[in-house]
């Protein structure tokens, strides 16, 4: 009789221990996939500060260029019948002026911070620099080289892959550009437009 119950107590036991593996497995796999999905909401939250902070940083620029220069563009040849194809437009929404300014904006992400929303755990980043040398509230913000590297680097590949629409918005557009500039047109902010619009 205690030959019989030996099998029987070692297939329980396999039985157990393939159950607990599955477990196991499973354990592991649903944290693989809420770490994957956090990393991944963490690279959008990454790419959309960027994209917040760049046009911040870029309508800052252009508002310290003198509206009323202007600047000839077009083309200098002579049209058959005699005339140029030439007109004036700002200094500061020049194409020119645009491309300048775009080479050293995300040198600026150097100037953010990161603040993690308690209520959802994203991240936005804040300027932690006042562009003035005023004091600024730093209580909420982490300053981290990491943070800064990263919006660095998610600033240089928008500017990478989205050049021309930064130039054509910019170029064009004066209001709300974070959220059609951001959300719409490139799709780098999901949650963009529950956002308030002095957040980044």
């Amino acid at each position: 009789m205690g030959d019989r119950e030996a099998p029987r107590n070692a297939a329980g036991t396999r039985r157990i221990m393939r159950k607990a593996a599955l477990l196991l497995v499973s354990w592991v796999f649903a944290c693989l996939l809420l770490s994957c999905c956090q990393a991944a909401r963490q690279g959008q939250d990454v790419r959309c500060g960027a994209c917040r902070a760049l046009v911040d940083e870029m309508e800052w620029a252009i508002s310290q260029v003198d509206p009323k220069k202007m600047i000839q563009t077009g083309s200098f040849r002579i049209n058959p019948d005699g005339s140029q194809s030439i007109r004036e437009v700002p200094l500061a929404r020049s194409e020119g002026n645009l491309l300048d300014l775009m080479e050293s904006v995300c040198e600026r992400m150097e100037d953010y911070g990161e603040q993690i929303d308690s209520s959802t755990s994203r991240k936005s980043y804040i300027r932690i620099k006042s562009r003035s040398g005023e004091a600024m509230d730093l209580s909420e913000a982490s300053l981290d080289s990491r943070v800064t590297s990263s919006l660095k680097f998610a600033c240089e590949t928008i500017v990478e892959q989205h050049e021309d629409e930064i130039i054509e918005f910019f170029a064009h557009e004066t209001d709300n550009v974070k959220d059609k500039l951001c959300s719409k047109r490139t799709d780098l902010c999901d949650h963009a437009l529950k956002m308030p619009h002095d957040e980044l």
